[in-house]
């Protein structure tokens, strides 16, 4: 079948959303900022931005108070998973953090089924069993002094799963600028009550005070970060799904690791930081994320704002769905 010019437009907006999102490793290794400060301003300049807008606020009135507070756990989880994603790569580097990321696919095969009592897919758990080695081979491919990221980004790629699996509880439809903006305030308000406690795990990585204001080179990648990255993807991926099959939109956010690690080759210079061995794990990590979709049957994309809140961007289940079932912004 001829594709259609809103198919090939909406082909072009995701691949464009899936490489603004592969800058997000390069932009958390350049910003000097440690994770806690940086996650605390990039949340706070969305959540500032979003406000300006009426839309949001009259999204916000029109919320149950209980939907509300279910958001805003939402959004402490989403905190949680970009400090641990930004802090695995100050403990290592963009290529190990976006490598970690990709574990969120089979991560999510794993927690889902217990979170929300669906039957355990054979298939899911031997894309699981296969991954293995290719994690052994990551871990065995980074110097010593790195194998502590490699342990914070499995933490974060396990926030995201949890954070999905979730999300699919949040069956109430609300405007999904009004969601992203509550969200993004509540994991500035975690953040800014974490900040006490952070420096005792890694002060290098994690620790800082928000409240001290960046200098004009990390205030530009916060901006870029805060617009490029996670606002402009937002509004553009929203609008590609509306004319993109289950499994096209799952197979092209998959390879957002992809772009990650050639940009970090490529404008950081990391492959000289990692042996042959680091990257024939991730080609089995990333091969294995890749015939996700072949092997078992995409689902439809429930929250599809989710996808700008998450490093990893994870599939949400709508039930059984074909692949003309993808849905428009809500």
């Amino acid at each position: 079948m001829t594709a259609t010019p809103a198919t090939r437009t909406a082909w072009l907006q995701i691949h464009f959303c899936v490489l603004l999102w592969g800058f997000t490793a390069i932009l958390g290794k350049l910003i000097t900022l440690p994770a806690l400060p940086l996650v605390w301003w990039r949340m706070l300049l969305v959540a500032a931005l979003l406000m300006l807008l009426p839309r949001v606020w009259r999204g916000l009135r029109a919320m149950p108070a209980r939907l509300r507070w279910a958001y805003a756990g939402a959004g402490v989880l989403v905190a949680l998973h970009w400090l641990t994603f930004y802090a695995a790569i100050k403990l290592s580097n963009a290529s190990v953090g976006a490598t970690c990321m990709a574990l969120a696919t089979v991560f999510t095969a794993l927690v889902e089924p217990w979170m929300t009592g669906k039957r355990l897919s054979k298939r899911e758990v031997g894309l699981g069993i296969a991954v293995l080695p290719g994690v052994a081979l990551v871990a065995g491919g980074v110097p010593d002094g790195m194998l502590v990221g490699v342990a914070v980004g499995a933490v974060s790629a396990l926030l995201v799963a949890i954070f999905g699996s979730l999300n699919k509880r949040l069956v109430e439809h609300a405007d999904a600028l009004s969601v992203t903006a509550l969200e993004m305030a509540a994991g500035v308000a975690a953040m800014t009550l974490l900040a006490p406690l952070s420096g005792l795990l890694s002060p290098a990585a994690f620790g800082g005070d928000p409240f001290l204001l960046p200098d004009l080179r990390d205030g530009l990648y916060l901006l870029g970060l805060a617009i490029a990255c996670t606002l402009v993807p937002f509004v553009l991926s929203l609008m590609a799904l509306r004319h993109l099959s289950a499994f096209g939109a799952q197979l092209a956010i998959n390879l957002e690791p992809v772009y990650a690690i050639a940009l970090a080759m490529l404008l950081l210079g990391e492959q000289r930081e990692l042996t042959p061995t680091f990257y024939l794990g991730v080609a089995i990590i990333l091969g294995t994320v890749l015939i996700y979709p072949l092997v078992v049957r995409p689902r439809r994309i429930e929250h599809p704002e989710a996808l700008a809140l998450t490093e990893a961007k994870v599939i949400g289940e709508a039930g059984e769905a074909s692949e003309a079932d993808a849905p428009g912004p809500r």
